[in-house]
């Protein structure tokens, strides 16, 4: 019984023209998957974690800094390579030591040779921790933290296009799927007439010609009706991350009436807080810049291991050097030929040239956001007129075909009221298109 009641379910959507078998997708699903599917917003994503990782990059001079060295040397008796750690001392080095030595009261006679351990072992670990900077860090974290905002709201613009694109992709294709509808009725129209003038037995030949170029003209359009449904649905399933062989069936309707939509103020935008935040992410790397100029104080620690002998068996042994030492390091650029200071006016100019670009951008996109809702209005109010004017031409078309049928009026006048039926029939859908897609620009620019 349920094979039954399926295999009459699949007949039915046949006979009504739907795929039993294609995806249902509304608007809010092919929002969804253009969204999980967008480079852009994959690229939107990446930059902010770019920004992320350049702030900790930046936080990073604010903690200690450790470095450790280790150093091994095996000194080379150049003269006799195989007996490194037997040195000849020249004779005026040998007397400058005695002398060095006689005048602390140490009397030694220098001998020929000097024994130097050949192996040499030498490791040392130094800290430092910035005390005070003088604004270059925390002007530079703070530049940083206005470029992450910067990149969450290019990310928000970025989503704010993905959605509206989505829209524009979900409706121009189920505009096609009307307008093919409007097409196969428009050639249904003309076959039903002919059939009809046939059938009558008053057919004569100047209107049977006639009605008969009208019927394989409005077999082009479907055909090229058909093939704009079939490129439209083909984009949104690319942009949306279905299979191009799966058949689509959407959902979402156009409306039949719209809501008036009152004039409002712009108050903000991902644009303007991009714009925003550059000028405070310039003026803060100008203080950055000027800040180089200034001192750097800083602790340090240090900690150093020497040895050596002859024997590298023997190296570690009780005879190792040890020294270690802290205190305040303070460094002080003296002269570096105006290099910061030319730095800091660039970036100086940059958050002046951005601030230009905000007040510009405030002003465009006021004007922007408020024509949208006036075209929206605008289509909204002529919209019922438009209407209206389509069901006028439907009930002239009735009669038309009427009248043709009881060979009362010629072909071409009933192909004229077909046009102006079928002109009005494509009108109202591109109306009611323009309106959702004016009504998706606010929410784009605004909401």
């Amino acid at each position: 019984m349920r094979k039954f009641f399926c295999a009459l379910f699949a007949v039915y959507a046949v006979f009504i023209g739907i795929d039993a078998f294609a995806l249902d997708l509304t608007l809010d699903d092919a929002t969804k998957r253009i969204i999980v599917e967008s480079n852009d917003l994959k690229k939107a994503d990446a930059n902010l974690k770019k920004a992320q990782a350049s702030l900790d990059a930046v936080n990073a001079n604010r903690w200690f800094n450790i470095e450790a060295t280790a150093t091994y040397m095996n000194l080379v008796n150049v003269e006799k390579p195989l007996d490194s750690f037997n040195v000849k001392l020249p004779p005026e080095i040998g007397g400058i030591l005695q002398q060095v030595l006689a005048s602390s009261g140490i009397s030694m006679q220098m001998p020929e040779k000097l024994h130097i351990p050949d192996n040499i072992f030498m490791a040392g670990v130094t800290i430092t921790q910035p005390i005070y900077t003088f604004g270059k860090i925390g002007n530079a974290v703070d530049s940083m933290r206005s470029m992450i905002k910067m990149s969450e709201q290019s990310k928000e613009l970025v989503m704010r296009e993905v959605k509206y694109s989505a829209a524009d992709l979900y409706w121009t294709a189920k505009m096609t799927d009307e307008i093919v509808k409007i097409a196969k009725k428009n050639l249904n129209d003309a076959v039903d007439a002919k059939k009809k003038l046939v059938g009558a037995g008053r057919a004569n030949r100047g209107n049977l010609v006639k009605i008969e170029s009208d019927i394989e003209t409005k077999k082009i359009n479907l055909a090229d009706a058909e093939f704009n449904r079939d490129t439209a649905h083909r984009m949104l399933k690319i942009f949306a991350g279905v299979d191009t062989t799966e058949e689509l069936n959407l959902v979402d309707n156009f409306p039949k009436g719209f809501e008036k939509m009152d004039d409002k103020t712009l108050s903000n935008t991902p644009q303007w807080e991009i714009l925003r935040e550059q000028v405070n992410m310039y003026t803060a790397k100008s203080a950055s810049e000027r800040a180089n100029g200034l001192p750097t104080l800083a602790a340090v620690g240090s900690y150093n291991y020497v040895t050596m002998d002859t024997d590298l068996n023997n190296l570690f042994n009780d005879n190792a050097s040890q020294s270690a030492y802290w205190g305040l390091a303070f460094k002080m650029p003296i002269f570096s030929g105006g290099v910061n200071r030319a730095n800091a006016t660039v970036d100086a100019m940059n958050a002046v040239a951005a601030q230009q670009d905000l007040d510009k951008a405030k002003k465009i996109t006021s004007e922007q956001y408020l024509t949208a809702i006036r075209q929206y209005n605008h289509l909204r109010d002529n919209l019922s007129g438009l209407a209206k004017a389509r069901d006028l031409a439907a009930k002239a078309y009735d009669f038309s075909r009427d009248r043709f049928a009881a060979g009362q009026t010629s072909a071409v006048e009933l192909a004229d009221v077909s046009a102006g039926l079928y002109q009005l029939d494509m009108a109202l859908l591109n109306a009611k298109y323009k309106i959702l897609m004016a009504q998706e620009s606010v929410k784009k620019l605004g909401e």
